[in-house]
């Protein structure tokens, strides 16, 4: 037995989605006591930290519905089924940004809101950054403006919270790190 785990002893899943599905599981707990989680499923994605030959990061700024408004984030995007991580990077910077990379460099994954969801995204760097000529264009429902902006630039929009999402904070903290 895992460390403080709780056994499935039904499910039930109560929505499937386009991109997600939920379930309601009952549970027996480490104590022998039962409880309800509500689960998510997510087939995960992976987040881009695109970097110029400047030094730059390229970011895209999007509208959020789940939070009403517009935040600034680095490219991501869902894991297609069957697709590798790593595919799907290439596949999203060029869509989300234009650019293609000579050096794509697996960075870390992690769970987004283990909680909840299963989500994992896995994040990679890419440097050597090169335009596209006729790059593969976004999905019908994406809509998003391009910046390139200074590392310090960027931890000004973390503390305006124009920048608010976990992922490209973890971004914005590796790039501090390692340049």
């Amino acid at each position: 037995m895992k460390k403080f785990e709780e056994k499935t002893i039904n499910s039930k899943k109560i929505f499937e989605g386009r991109v997600i599905s939920v379930k309601v599981d009952e549970v027996t707990l480490p104590n022998g006591n039962t409880s309800t989680r509500e689960l998510v499923t997510h087939p995960g994605a992976v987040a881009i930290i695109p970097i110029t030959n400047e030094g730059k990061i390229v970011l895209v700024e999007q509208y959020r519905k789940p939070l009403e408004r517009s935040i600034i984030e680095i490219p991501a995007g869902k894991l297609e089924k069957g697709e590798k991580p790593e595919y799907t990077a290439i596949r999203e910077l060029e869509e989300e940004t234009g650019y293609g990379s000579k050096n794509f460099t697996f960075v870390q994954s992690f769970a987004t809101s283990p909680g909840f969801a299963n989500e994992v995204i896995h994040v990679y760097a890419a440097r050597d950054l090169y335009r596209i000529e006729n790059p593969a264009s976004l999905d019908e429902d994406e809509f998003v403006e391009l910046l390139e902006v200074t590392l310090e630039e960027a931890e000004q929009m973390i503390r305006d919270e124009r920048i608010y999402d976990a992922k490209t904070v973890f971004a914005i903290m590796w790039m501090k790190n390692i340049l």
